[in-house]
């Protein structure tokens, strides 16, 4: 995804065979054969890409999409085969990828600060033309997802997470408050099997996050599955025993009767709520901490 906005300008220098980490535009060239018999001739094909080197050494490559951003998967080649076929174009990235990139993400601030003044159809068109440059900005597609649950049209916000779930780089750290405020707005949206979808999608990329299976949890007890809650409320409390979120909630559950009373942790010193709350409400703009990657829902 293309999401380069902050210290864009200074990604040109970029061939650092040393010290220094390879970074910025490159470019590869295929030969490839047009026509047949005596009008056969060949033409080359180049390619332009998004190049980082990681910290194993090896480089991750990401291609530019038609507009010039970077867009769509990214792999990881061995740093010997990258600099064997990768050419350096600081020229066409402050040309050219610079300015396309600071262009979507322009509009991008421009939608998020729309939508925080409540001006959703304002924020719809500059989201969308973020999109109309990288269809798959996690961004922009998070922020236009939002934009139509703010306005109660659970129709189109619903296009929006089909695609959200197909984007593993929507469940990237850098995301998380994004992730968190799309997944608590579909369920108070009563859109429970999507919030429920989405949060179970995240659990195949997230590793015993006990948010996360809180989150699943409320999913659970929302569309009245008190089995599919139990489950993930202890999970929840498996990783994290004191997770206040989690034992309020296992006390309602016990309260209530929907659990036995000597099953699970020992929550007799805790108060029940009346029922689960939004975590997110007392938290509200917070973005999770490192050691809290997912918001409470």
């Amino acid at each position: 995804m293309a999401e380069q906005g902050q210290g864009a300008d200074n990604r040109h220098e970029i061939v650092r065979d040393g010290a220094e980490k390879i970074k910025g535009v490159f470019s590869t060239q295929t030969v490839a054969k047009v026509g047949t018999g005596t009008t056969q001739r060949k033409t080359i094909q180049k390619t332009y890409w998004d190049a980082e080197e990681l910290d194993t050494g090896e480089i991750s490559v990401q291609p530019l999409n038609r507009n010039y951003v970077p867009s769509g998967p990214k792999r990881s080649i061995p740093r010997d085969d990258f600099l064997t076929k990768f050419n350096p174009e600081p020229e066409f990235y402050v040309s050219t990828v610079y300015p396309a990139i600071k262009e979507m993400d322009s509009a991008i601030v421009r939608g998020e600060q729309h939508r925080e003044r409540g001006a959703a159809y304002s924020a719809e068109f500059e989201y969308k033309q973020a999109m109309a440059i990288d269809e798959e900005n996690v961004r922009a597609n998070f922020g236009l997802g939002l934009t139509y649950l703010d306005r109660g049209d659970q129709a189109k916000a619903n296009d929006i997470f089909e695609r959200l779930v197909g984007l593993e780089a929507a469940f990237d750290a850098e995301h998380k408050h994004l992730f968190n405020d799309f997944g608590i707005n579909m369920r108070k949206n009563r859109m429970y099997d999507q919030a429920l979808q989405y949060y179970l999608r995240a659990e195949q990329l997230v590793q015993n996050d006990e948010h996360l299976y809180h989150n699943i949890a409320r999913c659970y007890f929302e569309k009245g599955n008190v089995e599919g809650c139990r489950k993930y409320l202890l999970k929840s409390l498996e990783v994290n025993p004191n997770l206040e979120a989690s034992l309020k909630f296992w006390a309602f559950l016990k309260d209530k009767g929907y659990v036995g009373k000597d099953e699970g942790p020992d929550v007799s010193a805790v108060k029940p709520d009346r029922r689960p709350k939004d975590d997110a409400d007392a938290a509200d703009g917070e973005k999770p901490a490192p050691a809290a990657p997912i918001k409470l829902d």
